[in-house]
């Protein structure tokens, strides 16, 4: 690998982050294909690839946003849902509560929302069943036969997915959020029972001119998560 090359991969790592405020502009087809052309050289565990994408733009997205959306504001039908899988440890404890707070409320800070504003909280969180306003949104899944190894191999492909993006100019944001909805999800896609929902991710052009963009998540120094034994 040349120099320059070494220079872009920085680019991309350093560069990436969640957006949560798309333009509208259109992705051409034919990058979301490089995209996931180059993602697919990401690492697994013997080759088994454990990876599927269903990529939605257009009605296809706009019909599942709604769908998952007219049960995320009913409380009542929302009951009826829950995660196919645990994503987030089932009881939180420090550092890692604290960080998922940090970002939390450095979020609601740049868009203005207090405390004590349910409302907005939770029309905040339904934006990402919009997708965040992105052209396209994507869905991965996996087959429920895959064990924690797999799923390790699956956030290499993710990762990769990501830098692709970077490096065509666009921003994306990895959404575990879908994972709730899966049965609405696998309705809307005609899931076969043997695949699940892993997340989703939106995909476009960052509105930097929206506050919430302005949000980078502070990370730990390397010194608090490496030891260097000599």
């Amino acid at each position: 690998m040349n120099n320059d090359a070494t220079v872009t991969v920085m680019q991309a790592l350093m560069s990436r982050r969640s957006i949560r405020a798309f333009l509208s502009d259109p992705v051409d087809e034919t990058i979301l294909r490089q995209i996931f052309d180059h993602a697919r050289r990401a690492p697994s565990g013997s080759n088994t690839q454990p990876w599927k994408a269903y990529v939605l733009t257009g009605e296809a997205r706009d019909t599942l946003s709604q769908k998952i959306l007219a049960v995320y504001n009913d409380p009542e039908a929302d009951k009826l849902h829950e995660e196919e899988f645990a994503y987030y440890p089932r009881t939180w404890t420090s550092p890692f509560i604290d960080r998922r707070r940090e970002l939390g409320w450095s979020l609601y800070s740049l868009l203005g929302i207090t405390r004590e504003d349910k409302t907005r909280m939770k029309a905040q969180l339904g934006r990402n069943f919009e997708f965040f306003g992105a052209p396209v949104g994507v869905i991965f899944v996996t087959d429920r036969s895959m064990e924690q190894g797999s799923w390790l191999d699956y956030g290499m492909f993710l990762q990769s997915v990501m830098l692709m993006a970077r490096a065509f100019g666009m921003d994306t944001c990895p959404q575990a959020a879908f994972n709730r909805y899966h049965r609405i999800i696998a309705e809307h896609l005609t899931l076969p029972d043997n695949e699940i929902v892993v997340c989703g991710m939106s995909i476009g052009y960052a509105d930097l001119s929206q506050p919430e963009n302005a949000l980078v998540s502070r990370r730990e120094e390397v010194d608090d998560f490496v030891r260097f034994l000599r």
